[in-house]
């Protein structure tokens, strides 16, 4: 299955610690003390190997660079995406690269491990750093010194320098494909949901899957849908598929999904006006509107200083199904086919039921799985009335007879697009 805090439902409200903060001027102005003067290195010059892959390890084995952006919504800084070990990690420096003159600045980072950690010990980290104030630098390398041999250090390209148009209204970040994922059908229906209400690109972040889903993702990659972020997390850490470390003591929980997420959103902050941070098992079903982007501009107007829309998750059993839309051709596809399931399970009012979002990227600072962590503005709990998360995976409430459960046939609206987009994928990959 693809990692979403799905176990976290048992966790009822010790899992929903993370409130959404907005951030205070003191919080900002201690972000702006906590670095050191610039440190120039003279003689040196911009050298060392760019790095390639998505996660680079530091030599300490105790720090994994995922990507730098340079982030300018408060200071001009440059903020690493990483991970790193809570307790070990207590000094990095970032080394900039300043053109054209190829000097080396070097500043003390800022190391803020994400209090989303549930006991693992290690974490979504961002390593921020002031930027020298008389280059824009290109390049960053991180170093747990500031004296070292520049040629030894890792380079890595500073995203987001430099500002460009909108290329998506809509960006969903799946964070992350893993345990031979093979759920084909379910898959292809998400993703032309997506499409129908108005998703112009979807992010996975890959660790592994099933040789038909390679084919299917590959038509979507060819296709311009989606982008593929390898993640061999495993390479580096034991990973647990478990959200919590009491369930499963491995060094970091659900395949490193939090530090994903909030590459995901940096990636797409100058590329998308809104992220969707979900599941590929889940659908944000607008219920007032057809479809997203009408929905988000009618809640904007109700809500304009938000930046964060929290939306519902509605479990739908696969284990109930409808006998409607039982196509014979999709029999021959693994996954489940969402249009029979339309019960819903009834909420528990004494288990928190927990959200998946809607963002502007621009106001997030740090994001966990069911609310962001740290923002710029406030956050809202969309109505269910408006819309909710549709979720068809195994029963929460398992022992509910039918009758107890909610007939929901919202997702019906949609059968006739639907169908028909599924069938060309399907045709076009594995059928």
């Amino acid at each position: 299955m693809l990692c979403g805090g799905k176990k976290s439902y048992f966790a009822g409200a010790v899992c929903i610690i993370m409130l959404t903060s907005m951030v205070t001027f003191s919080y900002l102005r201690i972000q702006r003390l906590i670095h050191l003067p610039k440190i120039v290195q003279e003689g040196s010059r911009c050298r060392g190997q760019t790095a390639n892959g998505t996660i680079t390890p530091l030599k300490d084995n105790r720090t994994f660079i995922i990507s730098p952006y340079f982030d300018d919504r408060e200071g001009k800084v440059t903020r690493v995406i990483g991970i790193v070990h809570h307790e070990d990690v207590k000094e990095l420096y970032c080394w900039f690269c300043c053109q054209p003159h190829g000097k080396i600045y070097v500043s003390k980072a800022k190391i803020d491990v994400h209090s989303d950690r549930f006991g693992f010990p290690y974490g979504a980290a961002d390593i921020v750093c002031l930027e020298p104030g008389n280059c824009d630098p290109t390049h960053v390398s991180i170093h747990q010194s500031p004296h070292g041999d520049i040629d030894q250090l890792s380079r890595f390209e500073i995203k987001n320098r430099k500002a460009e148009p909108f290329s998506a209204d809509f960006t969903v970040c799946i964070s992350a494909m893993f345990g031979n994922y093979n759920n084909v059908l379910q898959f292809i229906q998400s993703m032309e949901m997506y499409k129908i209400l108005g998703v112009q690109k979807v992010v996975i972040y890959k660790n592994n899957c099933s040789q038909m889903m390679e084919k299917v993702l590959k038509f979507y990659l060819e296709e311009g849908t989606v982008e593929i972020i390898p993640w061999p997390i495993n390479s580096y850490l034991k990973v647990s598929p478990k959200w919590h470390f009491s369930m499963d003591a491995k060094d970091i929980g659900y395949y490193g999904q939090i530090t994903a997420l909030n590459d995901c959103i940096y990636r797409n902050m100058q590329r998308s006006r809104f992220v969707v941070l979900n599941d590929a098992d889940e659908i944000i079903l607008p219920l007032k509107h057809s479809d997203w982007k009408t929905m988000m501009s009618s809640l904007q107007e109700q809500n304009p200083e938000t930046g964060v829309f929290l939306f519902e998750n509605h479990i739908f059993p696969e284990t109930i199904t409808t006998p409607m839309f039982n196509i014979s051709s999709w029999n021959a596809v693994p996954g489940i086919n969402i249009l029979q399931h339309v019960h819903r399970e009834p909420d528990r009012k004494e288990i928190f039921n927990p959200k998946k979002m809607i963002v502007d990227p621009r106001k997030v600072i740090q994001t966990s799985v069911h609310s962001v962590l740290h923002a710029y503005g406030t956050s809202v709990n969309v109505p269910t009335d408006v819309a909710l998360v549709y979720h068809c995976r195994v029963p929460l409430q398992s022992n509910l007879p039918r009758e107890s459960l909610i007939r929901d046939t919202t997702l019906w609206r949609y059968n006739s697009s639907l169908i028909m987009n599924v069938n060309k994928v399907l045709y076009q990959t594995v059928l």
